[in-house]
This record gives structure tokens, C-alpha cells and sequence, in this order.
């Protein structure tokens, strides 16, 4: 089962004079939660149609985040066995592509266990711990961190067009 985690908008809220950690934490929990609720209340077909000219679908979006959170947290900062950082476009571009049995629900719980485990690795490294990059020679969890919300945030953005293109539902929240 998922863990039950605090409104994170009300988090978001809380912390604006909280310490570093603290802040960078919110707002990339804040922004997790953003692209699950642009899934409420869309159908499994609503949510792998395209209505880009890109892959890009709501769906997908869910997916690569799902692999974003596993490349730069689990396989960069606390790697076990079988665990590759990827570094591809052929695999960026297969993250978003969706698989028969890719439900919403499925996407979502996955998206949710992986951001769980994201939280549990980071929270045993300090923000200056440093690890070696494979394209960038080395990063400090701070760095991914901040990252992370940027790439989350991105798509949010993304789910946000796309959802109001699906039913004309719109809000940041």
C-alpha cells in the first residue's frame, strides 16, 4: 500500500520559511501530486490519446515521470542489483510509450511507490553528498533535487495542456 502523505499543497504552504531540505522537499512533492490530480477523472483511453504531434500523452507523461524518479534517485544515488542509470534518447523516448496493461491506476500506483521510495533514498544523504554522473561527472543530491522539481514541473505543465485538451478541465491545482 501506497503511504498516505499530507496535502501537498498545504505542505507547499507551510514551508515557506522552512530549511532548505524542507522547501526543496515541498515543492517536489507538491509538483508529484499536480501531475496525479491531472489524471482525476480521466478515463484509461483519455489518458493514452494523443493529442499532440508528439507521444506525448497524459498517460505517458505518468510513465517517463515514473522512470525519471527511478533513474535519478534509486539508480543514481543508491543503485542495487540490475539497477542502470539510463542514458539514452532511445530510452527517453520509450518511456513514454505505453504498454497494453498501462491503466491509469497501475500508472498512478506506480508513479506513487516509486516517489515513495525516491523520498526514502534521499532522505539518507545530505544535500552536499555528491555522487558520480554519467554524462555530467558529479552531482550533489541538491543538484538532482532541484533537478527533479524542474523536470516535474515541466510536465505538470505538459498535463495541464493536455488534460484541458481532453476535457477542458483546467486549474493548477
Amino acid at each position: 500500500m501506497v503511504e498516505s502523505r499530507p496535502d501537498p499543497v498545504a505542505v507547499a504552504m507551510m514551508s515557506t520559511t522552512a530549511d532548505e531540505r524542507a522547501v526543496l522537499d515541498s515543492f517536489l512533492d507538491f509538483h508529484r501530486a499536480m501531475l496525479l490530480r491531472k489524471l482525476r477523472g480521466v478515463s484509461d483511453v483519455e489518458a493514452a490519446r494523443r493529442l499532440v504531434p508528439s507521444a506525448t500523452t497524459l498517460a505517458g507523461l505518468v510513465k517517463h515521470l515514473t522512470l525519471v524518479e527511478k533513474n535519478w534517485f534509486r539508480c543514481l544515488l543508491a543503485p542495487g542489483p540490475g539497477d542502470v542509470y539510463l542514458t539514452s534518447e532511445e530510452d527517453a523516448t520509450a518511456s513514454f510509450t505505453l504498454a497494453t496493461d498501462d491503466t491509469v491506476e497501475r500508472l498512478s500506483a506506480a508513479y506513487e511507490a516509486e516517489c515513495a521510495r525516491s523520498r526514502e533514498v534521499t532522505a539518507r544523504f545530505d544535500l552536499d553528498h555528491v555522487v558520480p554522473h554519467p554524462q555530467l561527472g558529479e552531482v550533489s543530491v541538491r543538484w538532482i533535487l532541484v533537478h527533479l522539481i524542474e523536470e516535474t514541473a515541466r510536465h505538470v505543465g505538459h498535463a495541464d495542456i493536455l488534460r484541458e485538451l481532453t476535457d477542458g478541465s483546467t486549474g493548477a491545482i
